[in-house]
Protein backbone atom coordinates (compact mmCIF):
# COMPACT_ATOMS: atom_id res chain seq x y z
CA UNK A 1 0.00 0.00 0.00
CA UNK A 2 2.83 2.37 0.78
CA UNK A 3 4.32 1.81 -2.68
CA UNK A 4 0.89 2.35 -4.26
CA UNK A 5 0.41 5.64 -2.37
CA UNK A 6 3.90 6.73 -3.41
CA UNK A 7 3.14 5.98 -7.05
CA UNK A 8 -0.14 7.91 -6.91
CA UNK A 9 1.79 11.13 -6.40
CA UNK A 10 3.15 10.68 -9.91
CA UNK A 11 0.11 8.88 -11.32
CA UNK A 12 -0.28 11.36 -14.19
CA UNK A 13 3.22 10.46 -15.37
CA UNK A 14 4.58 7.05 -16.26
CA UNK A 15 6.79 5.33 -18.85
CA UNK A 16 6.02 8.08 -21.36
CA UNK A 17 8.21 10.42 -19.33
CA UNK A 18 11.15 8.07 -19.75
CA UNK A 19 10.70 8.26 -23.52
CA UNK A 20 10.56 12.07 -23.39
CA UNK A 21 13.60 12.23 -21.12
CA UNK A 22 15.41 9.97 -23.56
CA UNK A 23 14.89 11.97 -26.76
CA UNK A 24 15.29 15.45 -25.24
CA UNK A 25 19.03 15.05 -24.85
CA UNK A 26 22.16 16.97 -25.92
CA UNK A 27 21.60 15.99 -29.56
CA UNK A 28 18.05 17.36 -29.56
CA UNK A 29 19.08 20.51 -27.70
CA UNK A 30 21.93 21.20 -30.13
CA UNK A 31 19.83 20.40 -33.22
CA UNK A 32 16.92 22.58 -32.09
CA UNK A 33 19.30 25.42 -31.28
CA UNK A 34 20.98 25.19 -34.68
CA UNK A 35 17.62 24.88 -36.43
CA UNK A 36 16.29 28.05 -34.80
CA UNK A 37 19.52 29.97 -35.28
CA UNK A 38 19.79 28.94 -38.92
CA UNK A 39 16.18 29.13 -40.10
CA UNK A 40 14.14 30.98 -37.48
CA UNK A 41 10.71 29.46 -36.87
CA UNK A 42 10.32 28.00 -40.35
CA UNK A 43 11.18 24.41 -39.33
CA UNK A 44 8.78 24.16 -36.38
CA UNK A 45 6.52 21.99 -38.54
CA UNK A 46 9.25 19.32 -38.54
CA UNK A 47 9.23 19.32 -34.74
CA UNK A 48 5.42 18.98 -34.76
CA UNK A 49 5.57 16.10 -37.24
CA UNK A 50 8.29 14.32 -35.26
CA UNK A 51 6.15 14.46 -32.12
CA UNK A 52 3.07 13.12 -33.94
CA UNK A 53 5.18 10.33 -35.43
CA UNK A 54 6.71 9.49 -32.04
CA UNK A 55 3.31 9.41 -30.31
CA UNK A 56 1.88 7.17 -33.06
CA UNK A 57 4.74 4.65 -32.97
CA UNK A 58 5.12 4.64 -29.18
CA UNK A 59 1.36 4.15 -28.70
CA UNK A 60 1.53 1.11 -30.98
CA UNK A 61 4.45 -0.31 -28.97
CA UNK A 62 2.65 0.35 -25.67
CA UNK A 63 -0.52 -1.32 -26.97
CA UNK A 64 1.53 -4.29 -28.17
CA UNK A 65 3.14 -4.65 -24.73
CA UNK A 66 -0.23 -4.58 -22.92
CA UNK A 67 -1.98 -7.03 -25.28
CA UNK A 68 0.79 -9.62 -25.67
CA UNK A 69 2.39 -9.14 -22.24
CA UNK A 70 5.73 -9.27 -24.06
CA UNK A 71 8.41 -6.83 -25.12
CA UNK A 72 9.06 -5.66 -28.67
CA UNK A 73 11.95 -8.07 -29.15
CA UNK A 74 9.80 -11.07 -28.24
CA UNK A 75 7.04 -9.88 -30.59
CA UNK A 76 9.52 -9.51 -33.46
CA UNK A 77 10.73 -13.07 -32.87
CA UNK A 78 7.14 -14.36 -32.91
CA UNK A 79 6.20 -12.96 -36.33
CA UNK A 80 8.85 -14.98 -38.19
CA UNK A 81 8.34 -18.66 -38.98
CA UNK A 82 11.59 -19.02 -40.90
CA UNK A 83 14.29 -19.74 -38.30
CA UNK A 84 17.22 -18.13 -40.18
CA UNK A 85 15.21 -14.98 -40.99
CA UNK A 86 14.20 -14.72 -37.34
CA UNK A 87 17.81 -15.00 -36.15
CA UNK A 88 19.10 -12.43 -38.67
CA UNK A 89 16.38 -9.87 -37.90
CA UNK A 90 16.54 -10.24 -34.11
CA UNK A 91 20.33 -10.19 -33.89
CA UNK A 92 20.71 -7.32 -36.34
CA UNK A 93 18.14 -5.27 -34.40
CA UNK A 94 19.87 -6.08 -31.12
CA UNK A 95 23.40 -5.33 -32.31
CA UNK A 96 22.41 -2.15 -34.18
CA UNK A 97 20.62 -0.65 -31.18
CA UNK A 98 23.32 -1.71 -28.69
CA UNK A 99 26.15 -0.27 -30.83
CA UNK A 100 24.20 2.97 -31.23
CA UNK A 101 23.67 3.30 -27.47
CA UNK A 102 27.33 2.57 -26.77
CA UNK A 103 28.47 5.04 -29.44
CA UNK A 104 26.28 7.88 -28.19
CA UNK A 105 26.82 7.48 -24.42
CA UNK A 106 30.08 9.46 -24.47
CA UNK A 107 28.32 12.42 -26.10
CA UNK A 108 25.47 12.15 -23.61
CA UNK A 109 27.86 12.30 -20.65
CA UNK A 110 29.87 15.15 -22.15
CA UNK A 111 26.63 17.00 -22.91
CA UNK A 112 25.54 16.55 -19.31
CA UNK A 113 28.85 17.83 -18.00
CA UNK A 114 28.82 20.88 -20.29
CA UNK A 115 26.17 22.62 -18.21
CA UNK A 116 28.01 21.99 -14.94
CA UNK A 117 31.41 22.79 -16.46
CA UNK A 118 30.17 26.17 -17.68
CA UNK A 119 29.26 27.17 -14.12
CA UNK A 120 32.06 25.47 -12.17
CA UNK A 121 34.87 26.14 -14.64
CA UNK A 122 35.93 22.48 -14.55
CA UNK A 123 36.75 20.59 -17.78
CA UNK A 124 33.94 18.43 -19.15
CA UNK A 125 36.13 15.33 -19.35
CA UNK A 126 36.61 15.45 -15.57
CA UNK A 127 32.94 15.96 -14.68
CA UNK A 128 31.57 13.47 -17.23
CA UNK A 129 33.04 10.30 -15.64
CA UNK A 130 31.72 11.36 -12.22
CA UNK A 131 28.23 11.71 -13.69
CA UNK A 132 28.69 8.32 -15.35
CA UNK A 133 29.46 6.71 -11.98
CA UNK A 134 26.33 8.29 -10.46
CA UNK A 135 24.21 6.91 -13.32
CA UNK A 136 25.86 3.50 -12.87
CA UNK A 137 24.82 3.47 -9.21
CA UNK A 138 21.26 4.47 -10.14
CA UNK A 139 21.09 1.64 -12.66
CA UNK A 140 22.63 -1.02 -10.43
CA UNK A 141 21.02 -0.13 -7.10
CA UNK A 142 17.86 1.73 -8.08
CA UNK A 143 14.39 0.40 -8.82
CA UNK A 144 12.25 1.15 -11.85
CA UNK A 145 10.21 3.59 -9.74
CA UNK A 146 13.36 5.55 -8.87
CA UNK A 147 14.46 5.76 -12.51
CA UNK A 148 10.98 6.86 -13.61
CA UNK A 149 10.83 9.58 -10.95
CA UNK A 150 14.33 10.85 -11.75
CA UNK A 151 13.43 11.07 -15.44
CA UNK A 152 10.12 12.78 -14.64
CA UNK A 153 11.81 15.40 -12.48
CA UNK A 154 14.42 16.08 -15.19
CA UNK A 155 11.71 16.54 -17.84
CA UNK A 156 9.74 18.88 -15.58
CA UNK A 157 12.89 20.95 -14.91
CA UNK A 158 13.51 21.24 -18.66
CA UNK A 159 9.86 22.16 -19.19
CA UNK A 160 9.95 24.94 -16.60
CA UNK A 161 13.22 26.37 -17.90
CA UNK A 162 12.68 26.28 -21.66
CA UNK A 163 8.96 27.02 -21.80
CA UNK A 164 9.36 29.85 -19.27
CA UNK A 165 12.14 31.28 -21.41
CA UNK A 166 9.82 31.44 -24.44
CA UNK A 167 7.16 33.24 -22.39
CA UNK A 168 9.75 35.73 -21.12
CA UNK A 169 11.27 36.59 -24.52
CA UNK A 170 7.81 37.05 -26.15
CA UNK A 171 8.44 35.87 -29.73
CA UNK A 172 6.19 36.71 -32.66
CA UNK A 173 3.54 34.07 -31.96
CA UNK A 174 1.92 34.61 -35.37
CA UNK A 175 5.20 33.67 -37.03
CA UNK A 176 5.57 30.77 -34.60
CA UNK A 177 2.16 29.36 -35.60
CA UNK A 178 3.00 29.80 -39.28
CA UNK A 179 6.25 27.91 -38.84
CA UNK A 180 4.44 25.09 -37.04
CA UNK A 181 1.51 24.62 -39.43
CA UNK A 182 2.80 25.82 -42.83
CA UNK A 183 5.57 23.39 -43.90
CA UNK A 184 8.50 24.86 -45.80
CA UNK A 185 12.04 23.74 -46.57
CA UNK A 186 14.28 26.82 -46.95
CA UNK A 187 17.43 26.51 -49.03
CA UNK A 188 20.04 24.44 -47.22
CA UNK A 189 17.64 23.19 -44.54
CA UNK A 190 16.96 19.60 -45.66
CA UNK A 191 19.67 18.03 -43.49
CA UNK A 192 18.43 20.07 -40.54
CA UNK A 193 14.86 18.88 -41.14
CA UNK A 194 16.09 15.27 -41.14
CA UNK A 195 18.09 15.90 -37.97
CA UNK A 196 15.11 17.53 -36.20
CA UNK A 197 12.95 14.47 -36.88
CA UNK A 198 15.69 11.88 -36.49
CA UNK A 199 16.71 13.13 -33.05
CA UNK A 200 13.14 12.63 -31.78
CA UNK A 201 12.13 9.28 -33.32
CA UNK A 202 14.66 7.00 -31.59
CA UNK A 203 14.74 3.20 -32.23
CA UNK A 204 15.77 2.09 -28.74
CA UNK A 205 12.87 4.02 -27.21
CA UNK A 206 10.51 1.43 -28.70
CA UNK A 207 12.19 -1.29 -26.62
CA UNK A 208 12.44 0.88 -23.49
CA UNK A 209 8.73 1.73 -23.67
CA UNK A 210 7.57 -1.87 -23.98
CA UNK A 211 9.79 -2.96 -21.07
CA UNK A 212 8.72 -0.01 -18.91
CA UNK A 213 5.03 -0.72 -19.55
CA UNK A 214 5.45 -4.11 -17.86
CA UNK A 215 7.13 -2.50 -14.86
CA UNK A 216 4.24 -0.11 -14.28
CA UNK A 217 0.98 -1.50 -15.69
CA UNK A 218 -1.02 -4.73 -15.56
CA UNK A 219 -2.54 -5.60 -18.91
CA UNK A 220 -4.94 -4.19 -21.46
CA UNK A 221 -7.27 -2.73 -18.82
CA UNK A 222 -4.67 0.03 -18.39
CA UNK A 223 -4.67 0.98 -22.10
CA UNK A 224 -6.52 4.26 -21.58
CA UNK A 225 -4.13 5.59 -18.93
CA UNK A 226 -1.15 4.38 -20.98
CA UNK A 227 -2.39 6.33 -23.98
CA UNK A 228 -2.92 9.46 -21.87
CA UNK A 229 0.57 9.08 -20.40
CA UNK A 230 2.12 8.63 -23.87
CA UNK A 231 0.35 11.64 -25.39
CA UNK A 232 0.94 13.99 -22.43
CA UNK A 233 4.58 13.06 -21.85
CA UNK A 234 5.70 13.07 -25.48
CA UNK A 235 3.60 16.17 -26.13
CA UNK A 236 5.47 17.91 -23.30
CA UNK A 237 8.73 16.79 -24.90
CA UNK A 238 7.56 18.40 -28.13
CA UNK A 239 6.84 21.67 -26.32
CA UNK A 240 10.32 21.62 -24.78
CA UNK A 241 11.97 20.94 -28.15
CA UNK A 242 9.91 23.63 -29.86
CA UNK A 243 10.69 26.08 -27.05
CA UNK A 244 14.43 25.62 -27.60
CA UNK A 245 14.06 26.20 -31.34
CA UNK A 246 11.81 29.24 -30.80
CA UNK A 247 14.25 30.74 -28.28
CA UNK A 248 17.16 30.32 -30.70
CA UNK A 249 15.07 31.66 -33.59
CA UNK A 250 14.13 34.73 -31.55
CA UNK A 251 17.50 35.56 -30.03
CA UNK A 252 20.24 34.36 -32.37
CA UNK A 253 18.76 33.78 -35.84
CA UNK A 254 21.44 34.11 -38.49
CA UNK A 255 24.30 33.11 -36.20
CA UNK A 256 26.25 29.87 -36.31
CA UNK A 257 26.10 28.15 -32.92
CA UNK A 258 27.32 24.89 -31.40
CA UNK A 259 25.75 24.86 -27.95
CA UNK A 260 22.66 25.96 -26.04
CA UNK A 261 24.93 27.74 -23.56
CA UNK A 262 25.45 30.42 -26.23
CA UNK A 263 21.84 31.50 -25.66
CA UNK A 264 22.76 32.79 -22.21
CA UNK A 265 24.40 35.96 -23.59
CA UNK A 266 21.37 37.39 -25.43
CA UNK A 267 19.21 36.35 -22.45
CA UNK A 268 21.24 38.43 -19.97
CA UNK A 269 19.29 41.68 -20.62
CA UNK A 270 16.14 39.75 -19.67
CA UNK A 271 17.31 37.30 -17.00
CA UNK A 272 20.43 39.12 -15.82
CA UNK A 273 23.09 37.03 -14.08
CA UNK A 274 20.66 34.13 -13.86
CA UNK A 275 20.82 33.55 -17.63
CA UNK A 276 23.91 31.25 -17.62
CA UNK A 277 22.50 29.35 -14.63
CA UNK A 278 19.14 28.95 -16.36
CA UNK A 279 20.60 27.56 -19.58
CA UNK A 280 23.19 25.40 -17.83
CA UNK A 281 20.60 23.68 -15.63
CA UNK A 282 18.48 23.01 -18.70
CA UNK A 283 21.42 21.53 -20.59
CA UNK A 284 22.48 19.46 -17.57
CA UNK A 285 18.98 18.03 -17.21
CA UNK A 286 18.77 17.18 -20.91
CA UNK A 287 22.15 15.47 -20.86
CA UNK A 288 21.52 13.51 -17.67
CA UNK A 289 18.15 12.20 -18.83
CA UNK A 290 19.58 11.03 -22.14
CA UNK A 291 22.67 9.54 -20.47
CA UNK A 292 20.43 7.39 -18.27
CA UNK A 293 18.34 6.35 -21.27
CA UNK A 294 21.23 5.16 -23.46
CA UNK A 295 22.26 2.20 -21.26
CA UNK A 296 18.57 1.53 -20.56
CA UNK A 297 17.99 1.30 -24.31
CA UNK A 298 20.78 -1.23 -24.82
CA UNK A 299 19.72 -3.29 -21.80
CA UNK A 300 16.01 -3.26 -22.71
CA UNK A 301 16.69 -4.21 -26.34
CA UNK A 302 19.04 -7.08 -25.59
CA UNK A 303 16.83 -8.37 -22.74
CA UNK A 304 13.75 -8.32 -24.95
CA UNK A 305 15.40 -9.90 -27.99
CA UNK A 306 16.95 -12.70 -25.90
CA UNK A 307 13.81 -13.15 -23.77
CA UNK A 308 15.57 -12.37 -20.48
CA UNK A 309 13.10 -12.11 -17.63
CA UNK A 310 13.15 -9.87 -14.56
CA UNK A 311 13.06 -6.39 -16.12
CA UNK A 312 15.35 -3.73 -14.66
CA UNK A 313 16.09 -5.92 -11.63
CA UNK A 314 17.53 -8.69 -13.77
CA UNK A 315 21.28 -9.24 -13.27
CA UNK A 316 21.74 -9.61 -17.04
CA UNK A 317 19.87 -6.32 -17.67
CA UNK A 318 22.07 -4.55 -15.13
CA UNK A 319 25.22 -6.09 -16.61
CA UNK A 320 24.43 -4.62 -20.05
CA UNK A 321 23.55 -1.29 -18.39
CA UNK A 322 26.92 -1.30 -16.61
CA UNK A 323 28.92 -2.20 -19.74
CA UNK A 324 27.43 0.71 -21.72
CA UNK A 325 28.04 3.14 -18.86
CA UNK A 326 31.65 1.95 -18.49
CA UNK A 327 32.17 2.63 -22.20
CA UNK A 328 30.83 6.15 -21.66
CA UNK A 329 32.96 6.75 -18.57
CA UNK A 330 36.16 5.72 -20.34
CA UNK A 331 35.54 7.59 -23.62
CA UNK A 332 34.24 10.76 -21.94
CA UNK A 333 37.22 10.85 -19.57
CA UNK A 334 39.46 10.89 -22.64
CA UNK A 335 37.40 13.81 -23.97
CA UNK A 336 36.56 12.41 -27.39
CA UNK A 337 33.87 10.67 -29.40
CA UNK A 338 35.43 8.32 -31.99
CA UNK A 339 34.13 9.60 -35.33
CA UNK A 340 34.32 6.21 -37.05
CA UNK A 341 32.16 4.55 -34.37
CA UNK A 342 29.62 7.36 -34.51
CA UNK A 343 29.40 7.07 -38.29
CA UNK A 344 28.89 3.32 -38.01
CA UNK A 345 26.18 3.92 -35.39
CA UNK A 346 24.53 6.47 -37.66
CA UNK A 347 24.60 4.01 -40.55
CA UNK A 348 23.11 1.22 -38.41
CA UNK A 349 20.47 3.63 -37.14
CA UNK A 350 19.65 4.50 -40.76
CA UNK A 351 18.87 0.85 -41.39
CA UNK A 352 17.29 -0.12 -38.08
CA UNK A 353 14.83 2.77 -37.74
CA UNK A 354 12.74 1.97 -40.84
CA UNK A 355 13.12 -1.76 -40.21
CA UNK A 356 11.76 -1.53 -36.66
CA UNK A 357 9.01 0.88 -37.76
CA UNK A 358 7.88 -1.55 -40.47
CA UNK A 359 7.98 -4.50 -38.06
CA UNK A 360 5.90 -2.60 -35.50
CA UNK A 361 3.36 -1.80 -38.21
CA UNK A 362 3.20 -5.45 -39.32
CA UNK A 363 2.78 -6.72 -35.75
CA UNK A 364 0.00 -4.21 -34.99
CA UNK A 365 -1.95 -5.52 -38.00
CA UNK A 366 -1.73 -9.19 -37.00
CA UNK A 367 -5.15 -10.18 -35.71
CA UNK A 368 -3.81 -13.43 -34.25
CA UNK A 369 -1.48 -11.42 -32.00
CA UNK A 370 -3.45 -8.23 -31.33
CA UNK A 371 -7.06 -9.41 -31.63
CA UNK A 372 -9.53 -6.53 -31.46
CA UNK A 373 -6.70 -4.18 -30.51
CA UNK A 374 -5.05 -4.41 -33.92
CA UNK A 375 -4.74 -1.17 -35.90
CA UNK A 376 -7.91 0.23 -37.44
CA UNK A 377 -8.17 2.15 -40.73
CA UNK A 378 -7.29 5.56 -39.24
CA UNK A 379 -4.28 4.23 -37.33
CA UNK A 380 -3.12 2.36 -40.44
CA UNK A 381 -3.27 5.50 -42.56
CA UNK A 382 -1.27 7.41 -39.95
CA UNK A 383 1.08 4.45 -39.52
CA UNK A 384 1.76 4.04 -43.24
CA UNK A 385 2.56 7.75 -43.59
CA UNK A 386 4.85 7.71 -40.56
CA UNK A 387 6.63 4.54 -41.73
CA UNK A 388 7.21 6.01 -45.21
CA UNK A 389 8.68 9.23 -43.82
CA UNK A 390 10.79 7.39 -41.23
CA UNK A 391 12.03 5.01 -43.95
CA UNK A 392 13.06 7.96 -46.12
CA UNK A 393 14.90 9.52 -43.17
CA UNK A 394 16.61 6.25 -42.37
CA UNK A 395 17.80 5.68 -45.93
CA UNK A 396 18.99 9.28 -46.22
CA UNK A 397 20.83 8.95 -42.90
CA UNK A 398 22.47 5.73 -44.11
CA UNK A 399 23.64 7.33 -47.36
CA UNK A 400 24.94 10.40 -45.50
CA UNK A 401 26.87 8.20 -43.06
CA UNK A 402 28.42 6.13 -45.87
CA UNK A 403 29.46 9.27 -47.76
CA UNK A 404 31.00 10.76 -44.60
CA UNK A 405 32.85 7.51 -43.88
CA UNK A 406 34.22 7.31 -47.41
CA UNK A 407 35.35 10.96 -47.55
Amino acid sequence: MAEQRERSKFSIFGPGMIITASFVGPGTVTTMTQGGAGFGYSLLWAVLFSIIATIALQEMVARLALVTNEGLGEAIRDIFNHHLLKIITVWFSMVAVAVGCAAYISGDLLGTSLGAAYLLDIPEHIIAPVIGIIILLIGLKGSYDLIEKVMTVLVLIMGVIFITTVIVIQPDFGAVLKGAFVPSIPNGSLLTVIALIGTTVVPYNFFIHATSIHERFNGIKDLKIVRIDTILAIGLGGLISAAILITAGTLIEGREVKSLVELSEPLKPILGDFAPLFMSIGLFSAGLSSAIASPMGAAATISSCLRWKGGVKSKKYRLVFAIVIFIGIITSSLGFEPLEVLLIAQALNGIILPLIAVLIFIILNKKNMMGKFANGIVLNIIGIFVVLVVSFLGIYSLIDAIQSFMS
